[in-house]
């Protein structure tokens, strides 16, 4: 289901917006240029203030990367004095290098370069640090390293992408060394991310902080105050108008500046305390479900500030103890290098399906899958993009962490019988496992049909005809599992996919219920194969033999009665006694029988029974009540067996125990009870006895006492 914007009152002013600029568009030229001036000058101071940037400029656009590209056409002018004048000439003598983290978003890159007519060589991508610090943040001393090498072999840096919180996991870049080491080789630092939201509060962390002193940065404040259809704002500070006028960051046209209007009204509707209070909100909201997550066993969080991170990121992890770890070593050394990357794949997989069963079941939370580069497949949670959208609240994360609760035991269950699910299927003969690592569940099974067909065509049509057989036939089941063919693209063809597991799950019983299952669906698809042969060849033979009886009754009538006139004369005077002969076909047995037998009990035969459907031996020791594939709890069992004969002896205790009254003594109701307890007991017995003494009547004695004396 789609997620339906929560468009308040807010989002109504941002909504009005658009029509205002509209009507404002046609008054004269005059009034126009003071209205959109005072709109444009007003916003532009209010977001300086707000977000704590001196002394800047403002550009509104709607795609939230028109803003950098601008940035980049106004440093090209920047730098390059003749390009107004020579164009790509100066570029081709000099060419200019932009870099930008390997954590960027995905495309940024190569979308800068197609707009600016620039090659793909003059992106660099400088890769985040691995053995140091966080997996996230840019390496500043290998970026150091890549300048120089670019300035010794001619090139011009221009200008260096950082992040203020990164599109996965929300980490923010070393921006203050980051901008000594621009300043150092006199480049552009521009700055963009979720984290630039935390300047508005009143306490902020030094990190971001430091984006306060960049060149430039990008505010996406639609989707951090839940505003529809307003502007994104590039904040910048140059000093020579021209040049922001040639690279299209300002404009002469009245008409461009409405495009602040909307967010105009909206900041004024919203205030200063109100703006505080969604980015606020959005911050504990994060807070909230971080201290859940960290008393949760199988949870790995991947945040940057735990104090002030408005992004978490998990994902489940089973880790291993002590001596867990070492036996799982010893496995892995013993198996094969490709197991070891497998649990990477599986656990990815399990992310994935617990990502979309969380969004599924709480859609107010706004959570979504993220893939990072070395934590894998994780579950991310923003509510600085989405709490305003969606209007989450405390209740709806507390909710998420109840889901979770509820999803973990399942992932564990399931992660540990995936290894013996695969032997056991491995050591059925009519079952093959097949193994498909981006499948989420207990793993995929194929019956495995044997047929003496040369015909590929045929037998994998019989494939498929049973195991499609073989699945409706686990689906009627009465159990907690899913069976399905699998994912609709990607996945294996004529198999049965199992779903998430418990931990009460019985693998042998499974495996044995779907080995039987599958061979009485083969078992009868070869009986009806071999049915028309059978029934033709039946008939054939039928026909013989009657046609065989007829020539015998010919010969024992006689001739005579052949005749039409002198037959019937004949058999008037002399009949003809003859048992009717005839021929039954036998379908299970696939023989003709004679229906003399029919004649003489003038009742149809039902013939020999057929043989009983193989099924499981395990599934026959189910408790009433019990669903398929569950383990049996026998000390229920042991106890429903002596609990009878338990509650006798104690009654038998009691009556020992029990003091003797005197006839005028009043009994309390702990002994009235007792003693009624004890007359039932007592009844039974006796009633037990006479029915057992009991013998049967003497005949005789009846006999003499209905004579009459």
């Amino acid at each position: 289901a789609c997620r339906l914007q929560n468009v308040g009152e807010q989002g109504h002013m941002a909504l009005l917006g658009h029509s205002l600029a509209a009507y404002i568009s046609v008054l004269d030229r005059e009034r126009l240029r003071k209205l959109t001036t005072r709109i444009l000058s007003d916003t532009t101071l209010w977001l300086c203030r707000l977000f704590r940037y001196e002394n800047g400029s403002a550009y509104y656009h709607e795609d939230d990367r028109e803003g950098l590209l601008k940035i980049c056409r106004l440093v090209i002018h920047t730098r390059y004095e003749d390009y107004t004048l020579e164009g790509f000439n100066v570029l081709y003598t000099k060419q200019p290098v932009i870099y930008i983290s390997s954590a960027a978003r995905t495309g940024l890159g190569q979308a800068l370069c197609n707009q600016l007519g620039l090659p793909l060589s003059c992106m660099c991508r400088v890769p985040c640090n691995t053995m140091f610090g966080s997996q996230h943040q840019m390496d500043v001393a290998l970026l150091d390293r890549l300048i120089k090498d670019d300035v010794e072999f001619g090139k011009l840096p221009l200008l260096l992408v950082a992040n203020a919180g990164t599109p996965g996991a929300g980490h923010t870049d070393k921006l203050g060394r980051l901008k000594e080491l621009c300043e150092q080789h006199k480049m552009w630092l521009h700055v963009e991310g979720v984290n630039l939201a935390t300047l508005a509060l009143g306490y902020v962390s030094s990190s971001v902080l430091a984006a306060t002193k960049c060149d430039s940065m990008t505010l996406t404040l639609g989707s951090w105050l839940g505003l529809p259809a307003v502007p994104a704002v590039t904040l910048y500070r140059h000093e020579d108008p021209s040049l922001s006028l040639a690279a299209g960051l300002t404009s002469s046209q009245p008409v461009e500046k409405l495009r602040a209007l909307p967010l105009w009204l909206s900041l004024q509707y919203l205030g200063h305390d109100g703006i505080v209070e969604r980015i606020k909100h959005a911050s504990q909201l994060s807070q909230r479900l971080l201290e859940n997550l960290k008393n949760l066993d199988f949870i790995k969080t991947s945040v940057e500030d735990e104090l002030s991170s408005p992004v978490v990121v998990f994902k489940f992890f089973q880790e291993y103890s002590n001596k867990d770890q070492t036996s799982h070593a010893a496995q892995a050394s013993t198996i094969q290098h490709p197991i070891i990357s497998n649990e990477g794949h599986i656990y990815d997989t399990f992310n994935q399906w617990l990502g979309e069963q969380l969004a599924q079941l709480v859609p107010a939370s706004g959570v979504d899958v993220v893939e990072l580069e070395d934590e894998g497949t994780c579950v991310r949670f923003s509510p600085l993009m989405t709490s305003a959208v969606l209007g989450t609240e405390i209740q709806d994360i507390d909710h998420l962490v109840d889901c979770l609760k509820m999803k973990i035991p399942v992932l564990t269950s399931t992660l540990q019988l995936r290894e013996e699910f695969e032997q056991e299927v491995r050591r059925t003969v009519s079952l093959l496992y097949i193994e498909d690592l981006g499948w989420p569940g207990l793993g995929v099974v194929r019956y495995n049909y044997h047929s003496d067909e040369k015909n590929d065509d045929k037998q994998e049509k019989e494939l498929e005809k049973i195991n499609t057989e073989l699945l409706k036939k686990l689906n009627e089941l009465e159990s907690d599992l899913t069976f399905s063919l699998g994912p609709e693209f990607g996945g294996q063809k004529n198999c049965v996919y199992i779903g998430m597991v418990t931990e009460d799950l019985d693998v042998s019983e499974l495996v044995e219920t779907i080995a039987a299952t599958g061979r009485e669906i083969e078992e009868n698809s070869r009986l009806l194969e071999n049915m028309t042969e059978v029934v033709r060849k039946g008939i054939q033979e039928a026909q013989l033999q009657l046609q065989k009886a007829n020539e015998e009754r010919l010969l024992e009538e006689g001739l005579l009665r052949q005749i039409p006139v002198v037959g019937s004369v004949l058999n008037w005077f002399s009949p003809f006694q003859a048992s009717p002969k005839g021929r039954t076909f036998n379908l299970t047995a696939g023989s003709l029988e004679s229906t003399e037998s029919m004649y003489v009990s003038k009742a149809q035969g039902t013939g020999s029974t057929p043989p009983p459907t193989p099924t499981s031996s395990l599934a026959k020791q189910r408790l009433p009540g019990q669903k398929a594939f569950k383990r049996s709890l026998r000390s229920s069992d042991g106890f429903s067996e002596t609990s009878s004969i338990s509650h006798c002896d104690d009654l038998d205790k009691l009556d020992q125990r029990a003091p003797n009254l005197s006839p005028g003594q009043e009994q309390g109701p702990l002994e009235m009870e007792r003693a009624e307890e004890q007359e039932v007991v007592q009844a039974k017995t006796d009633t037990e006895v006479i029915h057992s003494d009991q013998s049967p009547p003497d005949c005789t004695k009846a006999e003499e006492q209905a004579s009459p004396r």
